[in-house]
């Protein structure tokens, strides 16, 4: 409470509903033991009694005029004092950046409406860890183990992975993720070192030493710091092609390509990097390949946001739906929500076509 709300509640409790043993009068000790607590509730003035005959308690009520009183005999803190708190740390931190002002403002609204505040679990501590998460992710500029981030911000290295699940959902409820999974890994943090993968039409230069994955059968992965090493791309093919799965960068065959594969996922090392190759080669198309769901198009829109450079889908179109129509999937309620709010016009066809028959594609399905 805040004082603001206008309406009296009551709260009345049956008390057989709370101890089904007390109907069974013949059970004179546990009858006797609970009237007892109850006459003594009375007399503090917590609660208001309703008797029946023969001293049968049929009901208690709470006495919400000595709240106070009450919260301080069960050692517990006053529910409006608690949004008090809560109040504090939203106002700290509304204006330290974008997913978290859209998050404080509404609990604000919230708190003064009555209402539970997302990701409070009656700790106040646990909930400013998980604001001070949100605001510290932000400012993470290279690949940091999810233990170092967490010494950093908590100086304690488990800290961080405790409260891990809350910073996510928050982050994917108030922010601007294609998937819940790879939050952590967009902004930097891993648990592991990262690789991303290379082959085909491209020459590329590192400390020096150039490589011409055109003369390779295969690919070359690198990890994620010798990424920053890398000092020159030029792109031999007809373009650049970045492919969201593992299994079909693997397969994917097409030598006229420089082909990546960024790991599941885009973080600032690999958006520099896909820059970079842009900058270097600024004639040269650019194409993504991913799922035909959902999150394919999540994944390419929020690509293009990143790099400012229009990547274009690659058989994640309608006529690529139709020919591999006997591996699709249905949509689940989930996905038909999440593909009527994206709004990039050259999905509207093959959107559209999902939604009325009712598919979806893996791209592991698409073979030529």
């Amino acid at each position: 409470f805040t004082n603001t709300n206008k309406v009296n509640q009551r709260f009345r409790v049956k008390i057989t509903r709370l101890f089904p043993k007390y109907a069974d009068q013949s059970d004179y000790e546990t009858f006797s033991s609970i009237n007892e607590s109850i006459s003594f509730l009375e007399r503090k003035g917590y609660v208001k009694a309703e008797i029946k005959h023969a001293n049968v308690c049929e009901s208690v009520c709470l006495n919400t005029d000595m709240l106070d009183e009450v919260y301080e005999y069960l050692g517990r803190i006053p529910k409006k004092d608690i949004n008090n708190e809560l109040l504090l740390l939203l106002e700290k931190y509304k204006n330290k950046n974008e997913v978290l002002a859209n998050f404080c403002t509404e609990q604000i609204e919230r708190i003064k409406d009555n209402r539970n505040v997302q990701f409070f679990s009656n700790d106040i501590g646990e909930f400013e860890n998980v604001l001070k998460a949100v605001y510290a992710l932000y400012m993470v500029e290279k690949e940091t183990y999810l233990r170092d981030f967490s010494i950093q911000v908590f100086r304690d290295s488990k800290t961080f992975e405790q409260i891990s699940s809350k910073v996510t959902s928050l982050l994917f409820d108030y922010g601007d993720f294609p998937e819940r999974e790879s939050i952590l890994e967009s902004l930097n943090i891993v648990k592991n070192p990262t690789y991303v993968n290379f082959k085909g039409q491209g020459v590329v230069t590192i400390n020096g030493q150039t490589i011409d994955f055109s003369k390779l059968d295969g690919d070359i992965a690198i990890s994620s710091p010798l990424i920053d090493s890398i000092e020159d791309v030029k792109v031999t093919g007809k373009g650049v092609m970045t492919i969201e799965n593992l299994t079909s960068f693997n397969t994917f065959d097409d030598k006229s390509f420089f082909v990546i594969y960024l790991g599941g996922f885009h973080n600032t090392t690999r958006r520099n990097f896909i820059k970079l190759i842009h900058k270097n080669n600024p004639d040269t198309s650019f194409y993504h390949f991913g799922d035909i769901d959902a999150g394919g198009f999540y994944i390419l829109s929020h690509l293009r946001r990143m790099t400012n450079i229009l990547f274009i889908p690659y058989k994640m179109d309608k006529h690529t739906l139709i020919k591999y129509a006997e591996f699709t999937k249905k949509l689940t309620q989930n996905d038909k929500e999440r593909l009527k709010r994206i709004n990039e016009p050259d999905f509207k066809e093959t959107i559209e076509y999902m939604l009325e028959n009712n598919c979806k594609l893996e791209q592991e399905a698409v073979k030529d």
